[in-house]
């Protein structure tokens, strides 16, 4: 690069040439974005008009070490934010020619991959994202005519996951891509025309979804792939592994057993290791044929009588209906180790909600149970304290249909709270023991952000909260979540999502922790809705941990004091 402009130099010569002349530093050619065609002839690069530079400022009160405060800064876009806008440009590299690829099918654009050539060299293809996250695209650019055409189109009244995009170019060259869409309500798998962009033919279709594609076998044109919600009667959220043809033919069931299950496939694809368990059935792992998923020998079973022997209660697996009367909500129950029936306990709800994925844990895990990345306080350990703890996966969440997941459009207030009260509610009907007199509820991150809204909105059920770390302002958090869910423009649903906005309506008892550095959330999200309490004459409790970052109190930072301060607030606030 020279300029802001792309110049080429032949190997082992210090001899220049200019490709381009139109590049400056309001609008350059980007090298990280060079993508070579197999035979070299030609190259594609993207021209970038910089958006708007927003970095956030943290200052650092206390570092190791040294007497005097630090600033810290970093480059952090949030919603509504300029954002770079690139612009595909193909050189000819023998002929010296530039053609701008014309940008009518990629417009307004949030984000663009990086450049793929085709196996053949004969075209290039790039996805695209346009801002709002309300379509997604492939984008084929003709090598030699620099013509663009749309090689899959995905539309969505609300938002396409983007980060939940698949798509596989069969073979490399373009004529045909496996390409996942929520289309029909459902998230399954279409072969795509990639020169018409129309739909050759689903491949898999039904009321439940796939989850994630494994393996694509292009010369066999069969695919293997995890799906959840395909056997009735069993826990919608269980992964399950498949195979079925490009055609939609032969579906093999791998994994039957009523589980949630994790594989890992032999480099030849002979044989796979199957690893599946419940949170009441500890790990089982097996060796099985691919061909038919015929079991060739149990590699292990875990043994936990020495661990029921010490206490071990097995979590509690509940549903209950949602606020359509029909949807089953699904959660789980952690009760302390002494549990007596006989008497009344005070209930702990462990939120996280975030619209991306689901959280409720399937697998074995019998030392903590805890959502997301966000290791908080263990379940059964806060369970232990003299509480019931749950979790819950409300409408809004991910891993069901297209309509489950929706109800978080431009609603990131809503958190599920309508159809986890109904689900509070069923439990405590069916078990004394459960005392919907005395609620609580923590989380971390958007889990902070859902705490901060129960007792917001909810407050006459909600009665005390710990909120860590929140995005407590969606117009304060990171872009690319944000506007996924929210959309862009930035408009009323952000407000009306505020914990700024909403501090008034306070009730019940609420203790916000944050780290001083968090770098993944702004923590002076965290400040602004202390200034709005503060103005609104509200009481809560406030612990900002010096230096700590986005995962203080849970995987880093000093996790036995925040946990100690997490038992005692609830203890104070639901036992006392």
């Amino acid at each position: 690069m020279e300029d802001d402009n792309l110049v080429l130099r032949a190997a082992g010569t210090t001899q220049a040439v200019r490709l381009s002349t139109d590049g400056s530093a309001g609008n350059f050619y980007d090298p990280e974005t060079i993508a070579w065609s197999p035979d070299s002839r030609h190259l594609m690069i993207y021209r970038v008009r910089p958006g708007y530079a927003r970095h956030v400022l943290r200052v650092e009160a206390a570092p190791e070490g040294k007497g005097q405060p630090g600033l810290r800064t970093q480059l952090y876009p949030k919603p509504g934010d300029a954002v770079d806008q690139e612009q595909p440009v193909l050189f000819d590299v023998a002929d010296r020619r530039q053609t701008v690829v014309d940008p009518a099918l990629f417009p307004n654009a949030y984000e663009l991959s990086g450049p793929r050539w085709r196996a053949d060299g004969r075209s290039v293809e790039f996805d695209y994202v346009r801002r709002g996250f309300g379509q997604a695209r492939i984008v084929s650019v003709d090598a030699a005519s620099g013509a663009a055409h749309a090689a899959v189109t995905e539309d969505a009244k609300t938002f396409v996951y983007a980060d939940r995009r698949y798509s596989h170019d069969v073979k490399g060259l373009g004529n045909e891509i496996v390409w996942a869409s929520e289309r029909d309500g459902w998230n399954h798998l279409y072969l795509i025309d990639g020169r018409t962009g129309k739909v050759k033919n689903r491949i898999t279709t039904g009321q439940w979804v796939v989850r994630e594609v494994v393996r694509v076998d292009d010369e066999k044109r069969r695919i293997w792939f995890v799906a959840s919600g395909m056997n009735a009667g069993e826990d919608p959220y269980f992964r399950h592994y498949y195979s079925i043809d490009f055609d939609g033919r032969n579906l093999t069931p791998l994994t039957p057993e009523r589980a949630d299950h994790t594989v890992s496939f032999s480099p030849d694809m002979q044989f796979f290791v199957d690893t599946y368990s419940r949170v009441d059935l500890p790990n089982v792992s097996e060796l099985h044929r691919t061909a038919d998923g015929a079991l060739v020998q149990t590699i292990a079973k875990g043994d936990i009588s020495r661990l029921t022997a010490a206490g071990f209660r097995a979590p509690e697996v509940f549903t209950a209906k949602g606020r359509d009367g029909k949807t089953d909500i699904w959660g789980l129950v952690v009760r302390p180790r002494d549990y007596d029936p006989a008497k009344k306990y005070p209930v702990i709800e462990n939120i996280y909600a975030g619209p991306h994925d689901s959280f409720v844990p399937k697998s074995f895990w019998p030392f903590g149970y805890h959502s997301g990345g966000d290791k908080v306080i263990g379940m059964q350990a806060l369970a232990d304290l003299g509480f019931i703890v749950v979790q819950i996966d409300g409408m809004g969440t991910a891993n069901r249909s297209k309509a489950f997941q929706d109800v978080a459009w431009k609603n990131l207030q809503d958190s599920g709270f309508p159809d986890r009260i109904l689900w509070h509610k069923a439990l405590a009907a069916k078990d004394p023991a459960y005392d919907i007199g005395r609620v609580g509820i923590y989380g971390a991150s958007a889990g902070g952000q859902s705490t901060l809204n129960a007792l917001l909105f909810h407050g006459d059920f909600y009665k005390a909260g710990v909120a860590m770390a929140g995005c407590y302002d969606n117009r304060m958090d990171k872009i690319s979540w944000n506007e996924q869910w929210l959309g862009w423009p930035v408009d009323k649903s952000y407000a009306d999502a505020s914990g700024v906005d909403n501090a008034a309506r306070l009730q019940g008892k609420l203790f916000m922790i944050v780290g001083e550095q968090d770098s993944n959330v702004d923590p002076a999200s965290t400040m602004q809705v202390a200034d709005a309490l503060i103005k609104a004459d509200k009481d809560f409790d406030l612990l900002v941990v010096p230096g700590g970052e986005h995962s203080v109190g849970r995987s880093t930072g000093p996790i036995d004091y925040v946990t100690r301060r997490l038992s005692e607030f609830f203890v104070r606030s639901l036992q006392d």
